[in-house]
């Protein structure tokens, strides 16, 4: 059972370190954080198994080139439909993101397209779904400040 846990100032260093660069070495590691390499594997077991770290991973860069287009799509779902609705949805690749959301939708979700036809295309799948009331899309223009790639410990 996962327990919570109090993090000290070095948890924190070693957790902005790792979401740097989760591949970097425990040697590495413990050089920047001036502790012993045995401690720092240990700190990473503790964060571990407390549920602190839930696992490493992988973020795509996107070239300029290559990120096509976004929208961020609003949802109004049927009463008794979300479970069915977030099944379906979860067979778009192009849905980077689901979030339940209080307000006028159930859902908003981040979609993103190689083409503004394929976005096209994408919307009207979403809105055809069974149990999908009303949509609202909303395209990105630009974006101003993205914080999602180095979250803050």
């Amino acid at each position: 059972m996962r327990s919570a846990i109090e993090l000290d100032q070095k948890d924190r260093e070693l957790l902005a370190l790792l979401q740097i660069n989760a591949r970097e070495s425990t040697a590495r590691l413990a050089r920047s954080l001036g502790l012993a390499r045995t401690t720092v594997l240990a700190r990473m077991t503790r964060l571990e198994q407390s549920g602190v770290i839930e696992g490493y991973g992988v973020r795509l860069g996107r070239p300029e080139s290559e990120q096509g287009v976004a929208a961020y799509v609003g949802m109004a779902i049927l009463p008794k439909s979300g479970s069915q609705v977030v099944k379906a949805l979860s067979q778009f690749p192009e849905l980077e993101n689901l979030s339940a959301v209080s307000g006028q939708f159930d859902y908003v979700a981040l979609v993103r397209c190689r083409s503004p036809e394929h976005l096209d295309r994408i919307l009207d799948g979403i809105g055809g779904l069974e149990g999908v009331r009303q949509t609202f899309s909303a395209v990105i223009l630009a974006t101003r400040i993205d914080r999602s790639r180095l979250s803050p410990v």
